[in-house]
């Protein structure tokens, strides 16, 4: 019975002493970072653009009139 337990206290350092699964966690954590500041500032800068190309075509017609 101890040897059981010696076997499955092993097996659980091993398991607690492995970082393959970290690494992967970590880089998903950082793409779902870096995606979610690129959604929200495409947010700011198309309503940017559509406020700059309102404003040029309006200045544009005026000149054409």
């Amino acid at each position: 019975m101890n040897n059981l337990f010696l076997n499955l206290y092993i097996r659980f350092q091993i398991l607690m002493d492995r970082e393959d699964g970290q690494d992967m966690i970590e880089y998903s954590l950082t793409v779902a970072l870096i995606a979610f500041a690129a959604v929200a500032s495409s947010r700011g800068l198309a309503g940017g653009i559509s406020t700059s190309y309102s404003h040029l075509s309006t200045k544009l017609g005026g000149f054409i009139s």
